[in-house]
C-alpha cells in the first residue's frame, strides 16, 4: 500500500530521493518509484538543497516537528505573543471570518508545524471540542485547512505553505461567479431599469476584480509554477524550458505556462523568481522585490 495522499515524507523516502539524485534520476522517475507526485519530490529537494547537495539526514532533521505545541519564541515573550494572536484573530474577524474560526486559524498558523490536533486546539484555546470541530469544518469549506492522519498518530489539521495562493485564486473564481450572476440579473431586469443598471455595474466591477486577481490562470498552473521554481533551485545553474520539461517529464508547453505565470505574477512566485538569460535559459534568483536597486541592475 502506497503513502497516504498528503502524508509527510519518511526518512526512508528521503534516503530514496538522495539515492535517486546520486544515480542521476530525474524528479519524475524518483516520484514514480516512491508513488508520490513529482511536485512533492521537487519541492522537498528545493527546500533542503544545501550547497548544491540534497542530504536525506539533514532534510529529515529539518522537517517540521510532529508535535506542534512547541515553545513560543522567547524574544517575543508570552504577553507579546498573546497580544499578537488576539490582534491577528481580530483582523480576520474584521474581514469576515467568524471569531472562533479566526482563533483556530491563528493557533495553527503560529505553530512551528503549521498543524494541530483537535485535542491540542482544545487545550490551547480552552474551548469545547464541538467548537473546534465546527470551526475546522468551516475552514475546510474555505479550502484553508486540510486534515491528515500520519501513521499511528491522531488526525491533525494542517495549513499548507501554498494555501494563500490557492485561497487567492479561489477568491478570483468566486468573483467571476458574482460577475456572471449579476450580468444575468441585469439582462433579466433590463438594461434601462435602475436594478438593471445597478447589476451591470456590479458585474463590471467583479469581472475586473476577478481578471486582475487570477490573471487568467488557474490553480493547476500556479502549482506547476512552484514545481518549476523548485527544479530551477535544485539545478543551481541556468536551464532552458526544454531541459526543465525533460527533468520533470512534462510537455514543454506546461513548463512554459508555469514560467509565464511566474513572470506575470511575481507575487505568486515570491521569494524566488526565474530570471531569463540569453539562449532561452532561466536561473532561479531571489524575487526582485527582495533585492536592492544595485542588485537588480546587476541582473539586467
Amino acid at each position: 500500500m502506497g503513502p497516504m495522499p498528503g502524508a509527510r515524507l519518511t526518512r526512508e523516502e528521503r534516503e530514496h530521493i538522495a539515492a535517486g539524485l546520486a544515480d542521476g534520476l530525474d524528479y519524475a522517475e524518483i516520484a514514480r518509484r516512491l508513488g508520490r507526485p513529482t511536485s512533492t519530490v521537487s519541492r522537498e529537494v528545493g527546500r533542503n538543497l544545501r550547497q548544491g547537495t540534497y542530504r536525506a539526514a539533514d532534510a529529515h532533521r529539518a522537517r517540521r516537528p510532529a508535535r506542534s505545541l512547541s515553545p513560543r519564541p522567547a524574544v517575543a515573550g508570552a504577553a507579546g505573543v498573546a497580544a499578537f494572536d488576539d490582534r491577528f484573530a481580530a483582523l480576520m474577524v474584521e474581514t469576515g471570518l467568524n471569531r472562533m474560526a479566526a482563533r483556530v486559524l491563528t493557533a495553527i498558523v503560529t505553530t512551528d508545524a503549521g498543524a494541530l490536533t483537535a485535542a491540542e486546539l482544545v487545550a490551547r484555546l480552552n474551548v469545547s471540542p464541538a467548537s473546534v470541530s465546527k470551526s475546522i469544518a468551516y475552514l475546510e469549506a474555505m479550502d484553508i485547512v486540510r486534515r491528515e492522519r500520519p501513521a499511528g498518530r491522531r488526525e491533525r489539521y494542517v495549513i499548507d505553505d501554498d494555501v494563500w495562493l490557492r485561497t487567492w485564486l479561489t477568491s478570483a473564481q468566486a468573483h467571476a461567479k458574482w460577475a456572471a450572476a449579476a450580468r444575468d440579473g441585469a439582462d433579466l431586469y433590463g438594461a434601462t431599469t435602475p436594478a438593471g443598471v445597478r447589476l451591470e455595474r456590479m458585474a463590471r466591477f467583479f469581472d475586473t476584480l476577478s481578471r486582475d486577481m487570477a490573471a487568467d490562470y488557474d490553480p493547476a498552473v500556479a502549482d506547476d509554477m512552484l514545481t518549476v521554481l523548485a527544479a530551477l533551485v535544485h539545478a543551481a545553474a541556468p536551464r532552458t524550458a526544454a531541459e526543465l520539461a525533460a527533468a520533470l517529464d512534462w510537455p514543454a508547453a506546461r513548463v512554459e505556462a508555469a514560467l509565464s505565470l511566474a513572470a506575470d505574477r511575481p507575487d505568486f512566485a515570491d521569494p524566488v523568481a526565474p530570471h531569463p538569460l540569453p539562449g532561452g535559459r532561466y536561473l532561479a534568483v531571489a524575487g526582485t522585490n527582495r533585492l536592492t536597486a544595485e542588485q537588480r541592475a546587476a541582473l539586467r
